[in-house]
């Protein structure tokens, strides 16, 4: 995985995350990109499930924002970025753009803070020098991309 850019993967709208009203259901983003984006993400950057077996440190989420953009539907096939946002010697905070992959429009934003914990003390612990060093690269290449309008928001009733 190259440092420089975006982190992308894929997947199709599964029959059971549709709902009542012939859309995906607002449950199964979250489900989809978890499991689907986030974990892809980390297995890539060597802080997956192998990590969490050879390390005995994982991460956890701690918060996240999710912005319905565009309805999408059973067999729809999906192409979501990973953008490294922030960083710092516990925590990992990113976000997720959702676009359907034939018509590019985006669908939905995942934004995530996690923290780093050790398994045994399920404590918040520092990741190493190297996965430190990728972060920076990461966090350095990700930021000349420009950072998506859904991101660094609070979540509100706007006043005028």
């Amino acid at each position: 995985m190259q440092h420089t850019e975006l982190f992308e993967s894929r997947f199709t709208v599964k029959p059971e995350w549709v709902d009542y009203n012939g859309h995906m259901n607002m449950g199964f983003y979250l489900v989809a990109l978890d499991f689907m984006a986030t974990d892809a993400f980390f297995n890539a950057l060597g802080i997956g499930v192998e990590y969490v077996k050879a390390e005995d440190k994982s991460l956890f989420t701690l918060a996240t924002n999710l912005d319905y953009v565009q309805e999408v539907f059973d067999g729809d096939p999906i192409r979501v970025t990973t953008q490294v946002l922030d960083y710092d010697a516990k925590r990992l905070h990113y976000i997720h753009c959702m676009y359907h992959a034939e018509k590019g429009f985006l669908s939905a934003t995942n934004e995530c803070l996690s923290i780093h914990v050790d398994m045994q003390t399920r404590k918040s612990a520092p990741f190493g020098e190297t996965l430190q060093r990728t972060f920076a690269e990461m966090l350095e290449a990700h930021t000349k991309l420009g950072v998506p309008d859904q991101a660094f928001r609070k979540l509100g009733i706007r006043r005028s």
